[in-house]
C-alpha cells in the first residue's frame, strides 16, 4: 500500500510540476491513463488514481470521451520548477539566498562580493554629503529615461578608454546589472529561443535566463576564452540568438579572453544573428586590461553592460547598457514599462563616488590587497589537496578543483553546518560536469577557520 501511495504521488508530483512551469497550461491535455503509465512505468490504475485526486484538487478536469485536461488560471511562475530539479546545494537561486540572508557571523568564501570593509565607503560617504545638498528634483524626482546625463558622458569617456566608441546617447543607465540582462532578454528574445553561456558562468545567468524561459546551451570554457570549435559547432546546432559571457575577469574561472579568441568568435558571430552580451562588471579589478569584444566589433552586434555593485557599493543599485543607438529607444520603452524613470538618486551617488578624485587610488588599493589575499588563499587550498584550474592575474576568484573522488555538493553542505557556505561548481556548469570544482573568493577567504572547516568535510 504504501509503495502504491508513493507512486500515485509521483504521477500526481509529475503532473503538477510540469503545471507549475507552464509546461501544461489552462486547457491544455495532459498525457492520457495509458501514455502516462507506460511513460512512468506504473499500472493503469495507479494514473487513473493520481488523476482522480488532482481533480479533487482542481488541477485537472475530466472531458469524457476526449482525456483529461489542465483546469483553472495559469500557475504563478515558479522558477524552481523550469529545468531539472537540483540539489539545493547547486541550485543558483538558493545559493543565492544563502549569501544574502545569513548574518554577518556567517563564512563566505563561495559569495561574489567584497567585503564591506574593502568597498568604497569613504567615496560613498562623501557622495551622500554631496547629494544631500542638491536641488529638490534630484532627492524627490524621476530621473529621465536614458538615466542622469553626468554619469552617462563619464561613462562615454571611460568606455573610450578601452576603445569602445559610445555617445552619451547610446548609453542607458539601469537598476543594476542584472537589470540590465533583463532587459535586453526582453527587448531580443522570446521564449523558446537559445542564449548561449559559458560553461561555467557565473550561476546567476542560469536563473535569469530560467525566468525568460528560453533553452540554455553551454560552450566550455579555456583558459583564453570559450572554445572557439564548440562555439562554431553550437552555432551551427542551435541558431541561437544571443551569447551571454564575461570578458575580462570570467567568472568564475579567473580567465581573460586572448585577442586571437576574441577575433574568431566574431567572425563566427558575423556569419550568424548571434547577438553578444558583454558583461564587464569586473572591469576594474584588471591590472592588464583584456580585449573587449566590444570594441572590435564597435557595437554592432555585441552589447556591452555593466554595473557598480563591486566595487562602489551594492547597497546603490545603478547599472548601464552600451548599445547601437537604434537599439536604444526601444530599451528605453522597455526600462519605462519596467521601473518608469529609474533611480535618479543612485546614479547621482555613483557619479560622485566614481568622480571624486579618490576611486582611483581606492581601487588601487583593492587590487593590491586582492593580490595579496590570492596567494594568501592559494597557499592555503593547496596545503588540503585544493588546486587552481588556472592562476588568474587579477580579481576576487579562484576556480579550483577537489581532491580525486570529492563531490563539491557533498562537501557545501557538510561545511554549511558549520557556518560555512560554499559555491559548488555545477551551480556554474550548464552540463552539471563541474561536479569537483569550487569557486572560493579570495576576499572572502581571510578567516583561518574556513579551511579548517573544508579540510575536515574532506576528511570526512
Amino acid at each position: 500500500m504504501k509503495r502504491s501511495g508513493t507512486r500515485i504521488q509521483a504521477v500526481m508530483g509529475e503532473i503538477q510540476s510540469k503545471v507549475a512551469s507552464r509546461t501544461y497550461t489552462p486547457g491544455a491535455r495532459v498525457p492520457s491513463v495509458r501514455a502516462m503509465a507506460q511513460a512512468l512505468q506504473v499500472s493503469v490504475s495507479t494514473v487513473l488514481e493520481a488523476y482522480e485526486r488532482l481533480m479533487a484538487e482542481g488541477v485537472l478536469s475530466a472531458r469524457p470521451g476526449s482525456g483529461f485536461y489542465v483546469a483553472g488560471p495559469v500557475a504563478p511562475l515558479a522558477l524552481t520548477e523550469l529545468g531539472p530539479k537540483l540539489d539545493h546545494a547547486v541550485d543558483p537561486l538558493w545559493i543565492s539566498r544563502q549569501s544574502l540572508e545569513t548574518s554577518s557571523d556567517a563564512l563566505k568564501p563561495g559569495c561574489g562580493w567584497l567585503p564591506a570593509a574593502w568597498m568604497y565607503e569613504a567615496g560613498v560617504r562623501k557622495a551622500l554629503r554631496a547629494v544631500a545638498r542638491a536641488d529638490a528634483p534630484t532627492l524627490a524626482e524621476y530621473a529621465s529615461p536614458l538615466g542622469h546625463p553626468p554619469l552617462r558622458q563619464f561613462l562615454s569617456r571611460r568606455l573610450a578608454g578601452t576603445g569602445i566608441e559610445a555617445a552619451a546617447g547610446q548609453i542607458l543607465l539601469t537598476e543594476s546589472g542584472t537589470h540590465a540582462i533583463d532587459l535586453i532578454c526582453r527587448f531580443l528574445l522570446a521564449p523558446g529561443d537559445t542564449v548561449l553561456v559559458d560553461d561555467p558562468c557565473y550561476f546567476n545567468f542560469h536563473a535569469l535566463l530560467k525566468a525568460h524561459r528560453v533553452k540554455v546551451v553551454g560552450v566550455p570554457y579555456t583558459p583564453t576564452g570559450p572554445d572557439v570549435e564548440a562555439f562554431g559547432a553550437a552555432l551551427g546546432a542551435h541558431a541561437p540568438r544571443l551569447y551571454i559571457t564575461n570578458s575580462g575577469l570570467h567568472n568564475p574561472t579567473g580567465a581573460s579572453l586572448s585577442p586571437v579568441t576574441a577575433h574568431r568568435l566574431l567572425k563566427l558571430a558575423d556569419a550568424s544573428d548571434l547577438v553578444i552580451v558583454e558583461d564587464d562588471i569586473f572591469g576594474d579589478f584588471e591590472t592588464t586590461p583584456a580585449p573587449r569584444l566590444a570594441a572590435f566589433d564597435g557595437l554592432s552586434r555585441v552589447i556591452q553592460i555593466g554595473s557598480f555593485s563591486k566595487t562602489v557599493s551594492a547597497s546603490i543599485r545603478c547599472g548601464y547598457i552600451a548599445a547601437r543607438r537604434e537599439w536604444i529607444d526601444s530599451l528605453v520603452d522597455l526600462k519605462i514599462a519596467t521601473t518608469f524613470g529609474g533611480g535618479r538618486l543612485a546614479a547621482d551617488i555613483v557619479h560622485h563616488a566614481l568622480t571624486d578624485g579618490g576611486y582611483r587610488k581606492h581601487m588601487d588599493g583593492v587590487r593590491l590587497r586582492l593580490a595579496h589575499a590570492r596567494q594568501k588563499t592559494l597557499a592555503r587550498l593547496q596545503a588540503i589537496g585544493i588546486e587552481p584550474w588556472l592562476v588568474p592575474q587579477a580579481g576576487m576568484y579562484l576556480w579550483c578543483q577537489l581532491p580525486a573522488g570529492r563531490d563539491a555538493a557533498t562537501l557545501a553542505k557538510a561545511c554549511l553546518e558549520e557556518g560555512v557556505i560554499l559555491a559548488p561548481g555545477n551551480a556554474f556548469s550548464q552540463s552539471m560536469t563541474a561536479g569537483d570544482f569550487l569557486r572560493f573568493n579570495v576576499a572572502q577567504s581571510e578567516d583561518g577557520r574556513i579551511f579548517e572547516v573544508v579540510k575536515r568535510a574532506l576528511r570526512a
